[in-house]
C-alpha cells in the first residue's frame, strides 16, 4: 500500500464499498454523535467522512487534534444510511470506517477558521495567506485561474500564434506608471527595471519578424492599489500581431474571449462581434471609457435645449463651453422623496453643485424646480432627445464637458446599483474605439498625448499635416466588460517619420525620439510590418469569472492595498553589505 494514500478525498464511490483504503489530508471539521467521532477530511481534490466508533482506542486522541491537523487515515469504505447520505458531496454516499491513524503534519490551533469560513480581517487573510487558501472560495479561484490560463494557451495556439518569452530586467521607461528599479552590482550607479509591460520587446518581435506573438506576461507597475488592480506585479495575455488591421485584432480577440468565458462560465454573453462605441459617444452616453452596458441608462446632451431656455444658470454656463448632460431614468417617479434627496447629497459630496430633476409623473403632470423655466417646446425637446414618458424622471448635470460626463456617469452607475437595474448573470463586452490622439492640457497650456503616443494616428502623415490636433483621432482601442476594463490595445506607428511628426504636435523634437526610445526607432528604420496587438489583464478575466468584486481573491499571494507583503515581510531594509555590494546608500527623510 502507498506511504500515505491509495486514493484522494474526492475519489470513493458506492464502486468501492468494503475495500480497504487509506487517504491524508487535513481535519476540515469534527463532530461527535452519540459517541461516534466523525472527521471531515478534506485534500485538494475533495471530502471523505471518515467514523471512528467509540471501540477504537485512539478515538480519544483524534477528537481532540486541531482543525487542519494533517493525518492519514486507513479503513474500511462503507455505505451511509439513507438518512445520512449528502447529496452536496461527490462522496456523499459513503465513509470510511477507520481501523488506524498516523498524524503526518501536527497543527497549532490557527489564527482564524477555515471551516466554516470566518469574517477575518484581511490583513489577518494576508499575513496567514497559505491558510486562506485551503478555504473552498479561494481554491476554486486559484483552480480557476489555472484553468484559465491553460485554456488561453490552447486557444493561443490553435490560432496560430507562439509564446515568446521577454526580459524581465530592461530599461527603464520613460512612459506609463512609475518603474521598479533594480540596481546594477557589477555597473555602480545604474539600474535595470522590470517592465510595466513587454510593449517594445513585442513589437521588437514583430519587426523581427515573427507574425503571432503571444505571451502570458509578468508586469510590473509602481502604482497603487483599486479594487480591480493588484499593486507590485499582475499578469496579462500580452498579444500582437502583423500586417493586421484593427478588425483583424478584434476577430482574433473576440474569438478568444467568447471562448474562455462561455466555457468558464454559464452566464449569458452574445456571440462576436462585440458593441464598438467611439469614446465620445461613450463619454456621453455613459460618462465613463468603460461603461457598464448592464444599466439601461443613456444619457444625452441637452445643452443646445437649455442654451434656449429661460433658465439663465444652465443657459450662461452653456454659453461660456459647459454643457448640460440628461440622465433619463425609466419607471421611477414613485421614488420616496428620501431617494431623490440622497441622490442630490450623493451628486453634491461628487463635487457637484447640486442635480436638477424633471419627475413626469403617472397622471401626465410634470414636477420639479425646474419647470417654470422650461416652456411646452423645451419640454417636448427632452422628452424627445431622452426617449422618456409618463412614470419616468431626467436628471440634469451642467458644468464644463469632461466634469459633467464624469458626475453623470457616476450617478448613472449609482442610480443602477441603487434600484438594483443591474443586469444579472450576463457578460457585457464593448469595445471602446476611436479614441483621441492628443488633448489640451489646461495646466501645461499646451497640446500632449490623450493615451498612447505610440498608436498609429487615423489618417497618418496626412492627418497630423492637415488637422487641428485635437480632431486626430487615434487606431487606439480599449476592450470592456461589465465596467471593467480588460486592456487597451492599438494599431502601432510603425513609420519613423510619422512618430517623429506624431512627437513634434506634442511639443517633442527628433532628439526625444531617438533618446528615450532608440530600440524601437532605430529599429523602425530597417524595415517594419504595419502591426498591432492588445494585452488583457489575466487577474481581471479571472475575476470576473469568478463573480468577484476584489481581484485579490483571484490571485495567489496579492500584496495589500500599501504594496505589502505581509505573508513574505516584503518590502523590507537590505542588509549594509547588500548595500555595499550595489553601491548603494540609503537616505532618510527629513522629519
Amino acid at each position: 500500500m502507498h506511504a500515505y494514500r491509495t486514493h484522494t478525498c474526492n475519489d470513493l464511490r458506492k464502486t468501492a464499498l468494503g475495500q480497504n483504503v487509506r487517504l491524508s489530508g487535513w481535519i476540515n471539521n469534527k463532530r461527535d454523535h452519540g459517541g461516534i467521532l466523525f472527521i471531515d477530511l478534506r485534500d485538494h481534490y475533495g471530502i471523505t467522512q471518515i467514523v471512528i466508533p467509540p471501540t477504537c482506542d485512539f478515538q480519544n486522541t483524534v477528537s481532540h487534534l486541531p482543525k487542519e491537523t494533517v493525518v492519514r487515515f486507513d479503513g474500511t469504505v462503507i455505505a451511509r444510511t439513507d438518512e445520512n447520505i449528502n447529496p452536496k458531496l461527490p462522496t456523499g454516499e459513503i465513509e470510511v470506517t477507520v481501523t488506524s491513524f498516523e498524524v503526518l503534519g501536527p497543527a497549532e490551533i490557527v489564527p482564524f477558521s477555515v471551516f466554516p469560513d470566518d469574517q477575518t480581517s484581511e490583513e489577518l487573510r494576508l499575513k496567514y495567506r497559505f491558510l486562506d487558501l485551503r478555504k473552498d472560495r479561494l481554491h476554486k479561484n486559484i483552480m480557476l485561474r489555472s484553468n484559465v490560463v491553460s485554456a488561453i494557451r490552447a486557444k493561443m495556439t490553435s490560432l496560430g500564434f507562439h509564446e515568446f518569452q521577454t526580459p524581465i530586467l530592461t530599461a527603464s521607461s520613460p512612459e506609463g506608471a512609475r518603474d521598479y528599479l533594480v540596481p546594477s552590482r557589477v555597473h555602480p550607479g545604474t539600474f535595470y527595471a522590470l517592465p510595466q509591460a513587454p510593449q517594445q520587446f513585442k513589437q521588437l518581435l514583430m519587426i523581427s519578424g515573427f507574425d503571432r506573438y503571444f505571451q502570458i506576461a509578468p508586469c510590473f507597475r509602481d502604482e497603487d492599489s483599486r479594487a480591480d488592480r493588484s499593486p507590485g506585479e499582475f499578469y496579462q495575455l500580452d498579444v500582437e500581431m502583423s500586417f493586421v488591421t484593427q478588425d483583424d485584432v478584434f476577430a482574433t480577440l473576440e474569438d478568444v474571449m467568447y471562448s474562455i468565458f462561455t466555457q468558464f462560465s454559464s452566464w449569458k454573453m452574445a456571440k462576436p462581434p462585440f458593441v464598438r462605441i467611439p469614446y465620445r459617444e461613450a463619454m456621453l452616453k455613459y460618462g465613463s471609457d468603460k461603461p457598464d452596458l448592464r444599466i439601461p441608462i443613456e444619457n444625452c446632451d441637452v445643452s443646445d435645449i437649455f442654451k434656449r431656455s429661460e433658465f439663465k444658470i444652465f443657459k450662461s454656463i452653456v454659453e461660456k463651453g459647459g454643457v448640460v448632460r440628461a440622465i433619463p431614468v425609466k419607471g421611477i417617479v414613485d421614488q420616496p422623496r428620501s431617494f431623490f434627496d440622497k441622490l442630490v447629497e450623493y451628486a453634491q459630496s461628487l463635487g457637484s453643485k447640486g442635480l436638477a430633476y424633471l419627475q413626469f409623473e403617472k397622471d401626465g403632470t410634470i414636477k420639479g424646480p425646474l419647470m417654470k423655466f422650461l416652456d411646452a417646446d423645451r419640454l417636448k425637446e427632452i422628452t424627445d432627445t431622452c426617449g422618456i414618458g409618463t412614470g419616468d424622471v431626467v436628471f440634469f448635470i451642467c458644468e464644463k464637458q469632461k466634469v459633467a460626463d464624469k458626475l453623470a456617469g457616476d450617478i448613472r452607475l449609482k442610480i443602477g446599483n441603487d434600484l438594483g437595474m443591474v443586469e444579472k448573470d450576463v457578460f457585457k463586452f464593448c469595445w471602446i474605439t476611436d479614441f483621441p490622439m492628443f488633448e489640451y492640457d489646461e495646466i501645461e497650456k499646451k497640446i500632449v498625448f490623450s493615451h498612447n503616443p505610440f498608436s498609429m494616428p487615423q489618417g497618418g502623415m496626412e492627418a497630423l499635416t492637415s488637422k487641428d490636433p485635437l480632431d486626430i483621432l487615434a487606431f487606439q482601442y480599449d476592450i470592456v466588460c461589465n465596467g471593467i476594463e480588460l486592456s487597451s490595445g492599438a494599431i502601432r506607428n510603425h513609420r519613423p517619420d510619422i512618430m517623429y511628426k506624431a512627437f513634434e504636435i506634442a511639443g517633442y523634437d527628433k532628439s526625444v525620439v531617438d533618446t528615450k526610445f532608440p530600440a524601437l526607432i532605430n529599429a523602425f528604420r530597417y524595415g517594419a510590418p504595419p502591426h498591432g496587438g492588445i494585452a488583457p489583464g489575466i487577474d481581471r478575466m479571472v475575476m470576473l469569472l469568478a463573480n468577484e468584486t476584489n481581484i485579490r481573491e483571484v490571485i495567489t499571494f496579492p500584496m495589500n492595498q500599501k504594496a505589502q507583503d505581509l505573508l513574505m515581510g516584503a518590502p523590507a531594509p537590505a542588509t549594509p553589505r547588500q548595500l555595499r555590494e550595489l553601491h548603494i546608500e540609503v537616505v532618510k527623510e527629513k522629519e
